[in-house]
Parts: structure tokens; C-alpha cells; sequence
């Protein structure tokens, strides 16, 4: 008999997830709370996979063998509490997705902020070295989908804390860890610990055979170290200190070392700009390198990438004023990373769903960078507390609205960024459909 496999949540993991589980032979049920959208509907219709919305009897959900639950999902929901009871076991997609990848090789890619950037880059270093590659994760297609459809030797995949839960064996070949701040508490009892713990799970199934890179200035990582074990070859990356193993920028040179391999490229060379960014572009190349890319491949690779959309992505250039989509910033060390790279004058456009934001750790740098804010968010009060005083400080309610006034403050030479450090559900279906409305305002000037 088959085993039962009960996908909770229907968006691009859980879908992936039941294709997959589907083409290996169990027996899948797919469960989502809310609606599908059209096109996933399709294609469990076109797998014959059977699927409710909305309501369903517990039966069909507590008679599974198995639960693989989409990262979306907390685990105060109430299925996931009666699933937990019941002792089912509960894995995410990148768990199961792991199961079926064959001999194929995985370079697995988390932090608080930058994964999507590296992720990018890494995947387009070993595109354009001639690797046979898929970019999965939570970037945007998934895991488990990509194995099912079109599977490759080697996935480049960003990994989420929430992904990392619930894996069991998932053991990355080549596991990166950028840095941690806080973020996403709320789904981890307020305690900064169990977000870390999530962070380091990344690594915990690796072996001496594979390459755990991670950032040696980041207090946080190097702090928490000890509380884990960690067997993997260590390729730290740094901007403070020499490193005998990894990457590290002294003088404007990054110097990468790997397997007695030892490489060199100035920062000026970067596509991508801002000291954020210089980390970022780091560990691409000192993962590139585990994967034997020639240096010369690397060099080119990072000359020739392009920056993520609504990932400081300038947008255009209005009348002297320039504008800049950094939509992706849903907290507060995002948009300080965004402020630090920025080199003109800068007219800040901030807000949103505040996820227990402190305004604090960009006092700073608003005091020295920022002519105005301009707030775009239902609720702005704590924004107002913290800036209020320190700079002009305006409220707005409409992408449309946000980027005028923006534009009202700003003279030429100056630049309009926005970069939020908030969740963008008050106004917006996502933080794309944020930079989007943003992007559209800025071209009907």
C-alpha cells in the first residue's frame, strides 16, 4: 500500500511538493485554508491529485502517514497542533524535495538578509562556467518541482529558517550562512535563540566532506558557534581578518582560497555595489570555487551580473533625480544595508506592517544620509516616534501618493529610495506588487 503523504498549503512549495509525491508513487491529498490560485489549481487538476479549499473533514488529514507543510504555515495554526498530537511526522518541501535528488549536488544559501542576491549570483557564476544548474527555494520555484520536471547535477537554492524547520536529512553539499539579525520572531516565541538554532540547522547534517561558509564578522554567528556541531570543512568569509580557508577583502582585493586554489579580483570590479553587498558577492565566489569554476570564470561572472529585481534596482533617472526600488526589505537591517550603500543625498521612503521594528539601528545613518522620509503604510505612528525631529517625516497611503511627494522633496543629484523595513500587507499583495505600483509611479511622472 501506498503511503499517504498530506500537503499542507497549496503556493508554489505545497504544489511542487505534490507533483513530486505524486510521480513517486504515494498517495497525495492537498489541503489549503484559503483559495488556489487559478494556475496551481490546474495543474493538481492535470496531475489528478486530489485537493480541498477552505474546509475539510480531519479525517483526511489525520489519516496521513506523513505531513509536508508549506513554510507559510506556523506552527500555532491549528492543523499543524492537531497534525503534531496525533504524532505525525511533519517535514517542509526541500525535505522531501532532498529525497529524490539522485547524486545531484546542493549549494544551499540562508541569512536575515541577502540570500536572494547571493543565491542569484551564485547560480549565475555557475551558469555562466558551463554548469548544468536550476535556481530553486525559496526564490521562487521550487524545490520539489524542479526535481519532478526538470531535474539537474546541481541546485542553487535559497533556504528560509522556516524551510530549515522541518528537514530531517536535507544536507546541503555546500551550505552558506550570510548573517542573522533579528527577524521573523513572532514565529519563534519572541526568542531570538530558536531563530538562530533555525539558522544553523542548515549545517547540522553535513559531513567533512562538505563546505560550511559563513561569516566570521557577524557577532551573532560567531557567538552562537559553539552551541553547535558543526563537522563541515569551515570557508569563512571576512572583511576584518585574514582567513588561511574562504574569502576575505583587505585593501579592496578580495582574495579567495579553497582547496589550495587561491584567487584574487579587486572590489571595483563588483557589479554589485555597497559593503553589504561586498559580503554577498564574497561567499558566491568562495562557493563557486568549491565547485572547481575557474578563477577567470568567477572574475567574469560577478562582472556581468545584474541585481535582482526590487533588490536595489535602480529604476530611472527623473529629471536629475534617481529612483531606487529596494522593495525587498521588509526589515530594519535591510534598510540600513540599503542607506549604507547609498552615496547621494536620500529621500526615504518607509512603511508598512511593522514587524517589531526598531528604528533605532538606522538613526544613524538617516541622520547623515536622509533629507526626508516619507512614510507609506496605514499605521506609522512608531516611524513618527522614532524620526520625528531628526528629519521631516510625511505620511502617505498609495505607492502613487508616496513617490510624488517623494519626488516634491527631492532635487537634482538627490535620490528617492524606497526601502521599507516592513511587511507590505496593508497596502499590497507582496512586496513585488510593492516595487511594481512603486516602479509604475516612478515611469508616470
Amino acid at each position: 500500500m501506498s503511503k499517504r503523504l498530506v500537503i499542507l498549503g497549496g503556493g508554489e512549495s505545497g504544489v511542487g511538493a505534490a507533483l513530486l509525491a505524486k510521480q513517486k508513487g504515494y498517495d497525495v491529498f492537498l489541503f489549503d485554508e484559503g483559495s488556489l490560485k487559478v494556475g496551481y489549481r490546474n495543474e493538481l487538476e492535470a496531475a489528478q491529485i486530489p485537493f480541498a479549499e477552505k474546509e475539510v473533514d480531519a479525517t483526511f488529514i489525520l489519516n496521513a502517514d506523513e505531513v509536508v507543510k508549506s513554510p507559510g504555515i506556523p506552527e500555532k495554526n491549528e492543523w499543524v497542533k492537531k497534525i503534531r498530537a496525533n504524532g505525525i511526522q511533519v517535514v517542509s518541501e526541500i525535505e522531501l524535495a532532498y529525497r529524490y535528488k539522485g547524486d545531484s549536488k546542493i549549494i544551499a544559501i540562508t541569512g536575515s538578509n541577502g540570500k536572494s542576491t547571493t543565491t542569484a549570483l551564485t547560480y549565475h557564476i555557475c551558469k555562466e562556467a558551463g554548469l548544468e544548474c536550476a535556481l530553486v527555494g525559496n526564490i521562487g520555484y521550487s524545490f520539489a518541482k524542479q526535481i519532478a520536471e526538470d531535474p539537474k547535477p546541481l541546485y542553487v537554492a535559497e533556504i528560509s529558517s522556516f524551510q530549515l524547520d522541518d528537514i530531517v536529512t536535507f544536507r546541503p553539499d555546500v551550505a552558506v550562512l550570510l548573517n542573522i539579525t533579528e527577524d521573523h520572531l513572532d514565529r519563534y516565541d519572541y526568542k531570538f535563540e530558536n531563530y538562530i538554532a533555525a539558522k544553523f540547522r542548515i549545517a547540522m547534517n553535513q559531513t567533512s566532506e562538505d563546505y560550511f561558509i559563513y561569516n566570521l564578522d557577524d557577532k551573532i554567528i560567531t557567538e552562537s558557534f559553539s552551541h553547535y556541531i558543526i563537522n563541515s570543512i569551515q570557508t569563512p568569509i571576512s572583511m576584518k581578518q585574514v582567513v588561511k580557508e574562504g574569502g576575505y577583502i583587505q585593501n579592496d582585493e578580495l582574495n579567495v582560497n579553497v582547496n589550495g586554489e587561491q584567487q584574487s579580483m579587486s572590489v571595483y570590479d563588483f557589479a554589485l555595489k555597497g559593503k553589504h553587498n561586498q559580503y554577498n558577492t564574497m561567499a558566491a565566489c568562495v562557493a563557486g570555487a568549491t565547485m572547481d569554476i575557474r578563477k577567470n570564470q568567477i572574475r567574469e561572472a560577478v562582472q556581468t551580473f545584474q541585481s535582482l529585481e526590487h533588490r536595489m534596482e535602480s529604476v530611472a533617472m527623473v529629471r536629475g533625480v534617481e529612483f531606487v526600488n529596494d522593495s525587498k526589505a521588509t526589515n530594519v537591517n535591510s534598510t540600513w544595508y540599503a542607506l549604507e550603500s547609498m552615496t547621494k543625498p536620500t529621500v526615504l521612503i518607509l512603511g508598512g506592517v511593522d514587524k517589531g521594528n526598531d528604528y533605532s539601528l538606522i538613526k544613524e545613518l538617516v541622520e547623515e544620509k536622509v533629507k526626508a522620509i516619507v512614510c507609506m503604510g496605514l499605521d506609522n505612528q512608531k516611524i513618527h516616534a522614532a524620526f520625528d525631529g531628526v528629519v521631516k517625516v510625511i505620511d502617505t497611503a498609495s505607492a502613487q501618493n508616496a513617490v510624488q511627494t517623494a519626488y516634491e522633496l527631492s532635487t537634482v543629484g538627490d535620490a528617492v529610495l524606497l526601502s521599507p523595513a516592513c511587511a507590505s500587507f496593508d497596502l499590497f499583495k507582496n512586496y513585488e506588487d510593492r516595487g511594481k505600483q512603486f516602479k509604475e509611479a516612478v515611469m508616470s511622472l
